[in-house]
Order: C-alpha cells, then structure tokens, then sequence
C-alpha cells in the first residue's frame, strides 16, 4: 500500500515552515568579483586615517656615480695632515723642506692604477712624497730613500681642467671611509707591526677628528667601510701569531678588506673612482716624521694630530667586549690586581737566564700569596687567541722579555696602575713596547739585571751582542718590589 499525497493544509505548513527557516537565517553569498581599475578622482579627497598610524614612504637612491657633467671637476679635499717637523736637506744652493706624515683625504680618485688629487691650489696640498711612495720594501740608504719616492706612475696633482680631460663626466664613487694602506708586506705580517703602528697610526689619525671621544669609549666616528692594499695580496696580511685578524675583526666586524687583485680590478676597468674619504697611511712617507726619527714608529707621526685623551678605547673597548669580557674589565685602582708574565722560555730567544726565571716565578708567587694579587705565568703559544685577549684586558701590570706577547698591552684598561715590565740585555733597548706604553698613558720600566729605569731617563736604542740571546739576566727581587711600589697607588688615587 503506498503513501497517500499530502493534504493542501500539509503542504500550506511546509511553505511557512521553509519561509519562517529562511527569515530566520537568511544565506550566506561568498562570490569571487573582480577589483576594479581605481578610480581617478577629479579633486584630491579625503580619505580618514586609522589613529595614532602614520605610513612614511621612502625614496633610498644609492648614489654610485659623482657626476659633474659639464660642471668643475669637485677637487680633492685635505681634511687633516700631519704637518711634524720639518725635515731638511741641502744642496749647493738651496735648502729644501719636506712635511711628512699621516693623512685624511676627502674625494681622492684613482684611475688606470693612479691616486690624483685634483686641486687648482696645488701650493696649499703637502708634498706627494709626505703623503705616497712607490709601496716598495724598506731598505737603508740615501739610494733606497730615493728609490721609494713616488713619481707620476704612482700618484699626480692634476688641475679640475686637467681632470675633466681625464676623467670626463663623473667617477664612480667608493662611499663611507676607506683606511687605504700603500705598504708592502714588509712589516704588515708582524703583529706588533700591524696592531701597533699600523691600527694604532690610522685609528689615531682617524680619531684626530672626535676630540670628545668620553671616558667609556664613545665616538662619534662611523667605522671604517673597507681597508684597501694596493700593494699586497690577499694571503700577505696575516701574521704567524694569527692576532692580525682577531684585531681586525674585533675592533670593526663589518669591515671589509680588498686587496691587490682589487686594485688591478679597478685599474684594467679604465673608468676613474673616487672615496668619498681616506685615511691613508703610507710607512715610507711617514719615516722622515722627527717622531719616527725618535721612536722608531711610524704611528709616532700621527700624534702630531689633534686628539682626545681616551682616543684608543673605542678600540680596545670592541676588541674586549668581541673577547667576551666587559669594557669596565680593569678600571679602577681597588680592585684585585693582576700581574701577568709572559715567559718566552720555551721559544728558543730571546730568554731568561733560566736561574732568573725561576726566582722572578717564585718572587711572584710570594707576591700572590703575602698580598692577595692574581699572578699569571703563561705562555701565549698554549693559550688559544680568545684566552690571550681575555687575560690582557684584566691585567694590571704586563711584564715580560722585549718581544712579541707585549703587543697584549694595548688591550689593558689605561689607570693609574696601569704598568708595562720589559726585560733587556743589559746595554740593550728598543722603543717599541716603551713608545706604545706611554702612548696609551700608561707606565713602563725597562729592566737590565737588577737596574730600572722608566721614562724621561731611557736609553738611546741599542741591540748589542745578547740582545737576542738566552742568557738575559734578571733581578726578581727588584721587579717584585716594584710591582708592590706600582699597585700600593689605591692610597693616594682612586678612579673607582
């Protein structure tokens, strides 16, 4: 038997049913709809803005080529020289001066391999030979000074009509500041070499132009962008320690460096660069400096620039806190001391009378257990490089045979305390830790036996016969009582 048909009453419920259903909850339309051209208002309109937003739109154009057109060539500013002392020479008739030093140079070009330094003025730009060389070893005599001094090949000052004949329309532009080294790898390969003369003279240089540089290490200066060798490869600048490249590093991690392949590069590209700005160091055209002539060191000259009292910090700040340890890490005079002594008696020169050693050993730790100071006897060649750099930026007082482990001064914190031991043959003596140690403010004694002596009463440079021996005598006595004599200073100076 099948369903019987719905009444008209049945069907009249359902209709009201479904209508009462769709009032109730009307449908959803989800449709896909094409989003029109934007219309283009005939009079600017109003639109409202959401709260407290605000949408700024930039423009960032990278700049990589100066153009002048058909303007003057823009002319090569010198932002600061080292004028030092006049070095003279004579010849039958007249006497000639030379200025020597250091240089900060805004809009220098290169082109095909050459620097120019454009300027209608040439009168007021030093001598080429104070600023560039040929970049060629060091060799004595009257005939290798001659030999190094640089001609049209290596650099010209040219006039804006002569650079526009040159250069033509622009240059290409090499921003930020570029520490630009025209060295050879000589002395670059040494760490001393590159950490204290070369780092030390270009950032001293550099910083001539902060004179506020504060206490805690803060400068205004940008980092350098790049660090160029137009004289030496890319496998030339490390030293055998490998400190060359944890100096660098760690004192400006976003540097980059190019090299002689780069230089080549931009030469073969016949198309003229400038840098925005330099910082040019050149050893050859710095060893005239009467600074040089005294110390020895070609960051000598760089002092006769303006310069704050904390101008290293920012340095050694960086390359402590990349180390892991606080820039604060050896301030103050009432802290616990720390005397350090690196021993070079397993290197083979340039080392203790083995007798003296083991008395300055004992001297020492009698010192650390009578008066409470943190004494290290190491040797740098079983401590990694982190270690090495770590331990210097707490160390009071550094002690040590002239040589290589001294150079960890520069990354002690300058006090009053503060103090440098160096240990020579007796007769024997060299600037390099003493000149850098002072120039930091800080203390140095140079030792011969049981005799010290300490700075204005320092002995002309000598390297007698024993100067690289291993028989250098030493009193440990009188540098234990000289370490207690130097860190007793908390009674009469208090930095915190």
């Amino acid at each position: 038997m099948g369903f019987a048909p719905p009444t008209r009453r049945e069907i009249l419920l359902l209709c009201l049913l479904f209508v009462g259903l769709y009032v109730i909850f009307p449908p959803t339309h989800h449709e896909f709809v094409s989003v029109p051209a934007p219309a283009v208002p005939s009079a600017p309109q109003r639109r409202p803005k959401a709260p407290n937003v605000s949408v700024v739109v930039e423009e960032h154009i990278y700049e990589t080529r100066l153009t002048w057109g058909t303007s003057e060539v823009p002319q090569t500013k010198i932002i600061a020289h080292v004028p030092g002392e006049l070095i003279y020479y004579t010849t039958k008739s007249l006497l000639v001066f030379i200025r020597v030093g250091w240089s900060i140079i805004d809009r220098l070009y290169i082109y095909k391999g050459v620097v120019y330094i454009v300027s209608d003025e040439p009168q007021k730009i030093p001598d080429r030979a104070a600023m560039y060389s040929k970049g060629v070893d060091i060799e004595l005599g009257a005939e290798a000074e001659r030999a190094r001094l640089p001609d049209d090949k290596d650099m010209r000052i040219v006039s804006t009509k002569e650079a526009r004949a040159l250069f033509g329309t622009g240059a290409q532009i090499l921003d930020g500041v570029t520490y630009f080294v025209n060295d050879p790898p000589q002395f670059v390969r040494h760490y001393y070499h590159w950490a204290a003369e070369l780092w030390f003279g270009l950032w001293r240089t550099y910083s001539s132009l902060d004179p506020s540089i504060s206490a805690s290490g803060n400068t205004t200066l940008p980092p350098p962008r790049r660090m160029l060798f137009n004289r030496l490869d890319a496998f030339r600048w490390r030293d055998y320690s490998t400190m060359n490249q944890w100096a660098t590093r760690a004192s400006f991690p976003s540097l980059t460096m190019e090299f002689l392949d780069d230089w080549d590069d931009r030469a073969h590209m016949q198309v003229p660069f400038v840098f925005e700005r330099v910082v040019l160091a050149d050893r050859s055209a710095a060893m005239p400096a009467l600074n040089y002539q005294r110390y020895q060191r070609t960051a000598g000259a760089a002092f006769g620039l303006p310069g704050a009292a904390h101008w290293w910090l920012p340095i050694r700040d960086n390359v402590v806190r990349f180390a892991g340890v606080g820039s604060a890490e050896g301030a103050g005079t009432r802290g616990r001391p720390v005397i350090t002594y690196i021993s070079r008696q397993a290197w083979g020169r340039r080392m203790l009378v083995p007798a003296d050693h083991e008395r300055l050993v004992r001297a020492l730790r009698r010192l650390e257990k009578t008066h409470g100071y943190e004494v290290n006897i190491v040797v740098p060649e079983k401590m990694t490089r982190l270690e090495q750099l770590q331990l210097a930026a707490r160390t009071t007082i550094l002690m040590g045979v002239h040589g290589n482990g001294l150079t960890s001064l520069l990354w002690m914190k300058p006090t009053a305390r503060s103090t440098v031991m160096e240990f020579f043959y007796p007769g024997g003596f060299a600037h390099d830790y003493e000149w850098t140690t002072r120039a930091l403010g800080m203390t140095h004694y140079g030792f011969w036996g049981a005799d010290a002596f300490t700075s204005p009463n320092i002995p002309l440079p000598a390297y007698p016969e024993g100067f690289q021996g291993n028989s250098i005598p030493l009193d440990g006595e009188v540098v234990a009582r000289l370490c207690v004599q130097r860190l007793e200073l908390e009674e009469e100076v208090d930095e915190g």
